[in-house]
């Protein structure tokens, strides 16, 4: 393998001080230089945005690794669709040009930029690898059934299609060739330094926290919603969210009529560190979802030995069935507080939890991620 091309939709921008002149956020840079690794040299062709909320910037940065600037699509929904012919005329030469050059094209989706490097793998008779890291089980929009039946029409033979998740059955019946994979950004050294002596909160002022891209489906609300319920058995109880989103202002409301503003603290946005630090400080990490891939903030949690209460939806069951957390069925704020107070006022629950937690973390690190795509790779190569 010597030419790696990575289409993404991935916002990003400009900056003096990375090796690459580009940073971004959340867990891409992480895995972007990992994957450059495998290979001699790595370009990724991003959209590159001038007035960026540069809150936690990451440099973009790995073995051999540059960054080829596309345009960034303007709009939304169908005003993106639309300026999206006006965006691939303007970008299309960098496009071509980057497929010709590469010996593998690797498109995250979802995204609209990842899919013309499918369609454009399939055109040069490249190598494809494919990772949907979005929810494989539910398809609510053409484009994510396009995607699917795309993966499925495609996976085998030199390429390699992997959906983010997790389960005993193969995602595709229609495919068996399409593979699971996890998500993480946390390198074996980091799973090592978050690793702690842990003790049980007790029930004076025990901290809850959530991290996630603030969704009305993540379930937020029925956490906010769970906490009058929660301080009448634990008066200093504290609930930390992190993370921005559309649903952000709404959740601020609610905490207002909830007269919850003094035991609730929204960070929004914070860098990798701050996160893991926030993350060591709490007690009990609580994320009611109703759709997701495989949430890396569940990870980070249970690599900094906190319990998890989830629901079961995608692989969070398999990470969390192995004993370092509970799983809570149709979630209301009534059976949240049930779990969570069960697991704060019980020494004997919550430590062996916690130590499950690092063990299960352990499994999913950086290396061993990257290590596999290798492996797949070369051998459908």
């Amino acid at each position: 393998m010597t030419r790696l091309a990575v289409y993404s939709h991935k916002p990003c921008w400009r900056s003096p001080g990375s090796p690459s002149g580009y940073a971004t956020d959340g867990g891409f840079p992480f895995q972007m230089n990992a994957l450059s690794e495998i290979f001699d040299s790595t370009t990724v062709l991003v959209p590159i945005h001038i007035a960026a909320n540069r809150t936690g910037e990451i440099p973009l940065h790995g073995h051999n690794l540059t960054i080829s600037p596309l345009t960034a699509p303007a709009g939304k929904g169908i005003a993106r669709k639309i300026g999206m012919c006006w965006w691939m005329l303007r970008n299309s030469w960098r496009l071509v040009l980057e497929a010709a050059r590469a010996d593998v094209i690797h498109s995250p989706i979802p995204g609209d930029i990842g899919t013309f490097g499918m369609i454009l793998a399939i055109l040069f008779r490249k190598q494809l690898l494919v990772r949907h890291c979005g929810n494989w089980e539910f398809q609510r929009t053409a484009a994510e059934r396009f995607w699917r039946w795309f993966m499925e029409r495609y996976a085998g033979g030199r390429n390699v299609m992997l959906a983010t998740g997790g389960s005993s059955e193969p995602p595709s019946k229609r495919n068996p060739r399409i593979q699971w994979i996890y998500s993480t950004s946390l390198t074996e050294e980091e799973l090592q330094n978050c690793q702690f002596d842990r003790h049980a909160p007790g029930t004076v002022s025990p901290r809850l926290i959530n991290v996630c891209r603030q969704e009305k489906f993540k379930g937020t609300d029925l956490l906010i919603e769970s906490m009058p319920l929660l301080i009448e058995k634990f008066p200093g109880i504290s609930l930390d969210l992190i993370g921005d989103g559309d649903a952000v202002e709404e959740l601020k409301s609610r905490t207002v009529e909830l007269d919850l503003t003094g035991c609730v603290t929204f960070h929004g946005k914070l860098d990798h560190e701050r996160v893991l630090e926030l993350l060591k400080k709490a007690d009990l990490f609580c994320y009611p979802t109703k759709s997701d891939g495989f949430p890396k903030a569940v990870l980070e949690a249970l690599a900094c030995g906190l319990p998890v209460i989830t629901t079961a939806v995608s692989v969070l069951p398999q990470l969390i069935g192995n004993g370092c957390g509970v799983i809570v069925d149709n979630p209301t704020p009534e059976t949240l507080a049930r779990a969570i107070g069960e697991i704060l006022s019980n020494e004997t629950t919550y430590l062996p939890m916690s130590r499950q937690a690092f063990k299960t973390a352990r499994q999913y690190s950086l290396e061993s991620w990257r290590n596999r795509i290798g492996q797949l790779l070369r051998e459908a190569a």
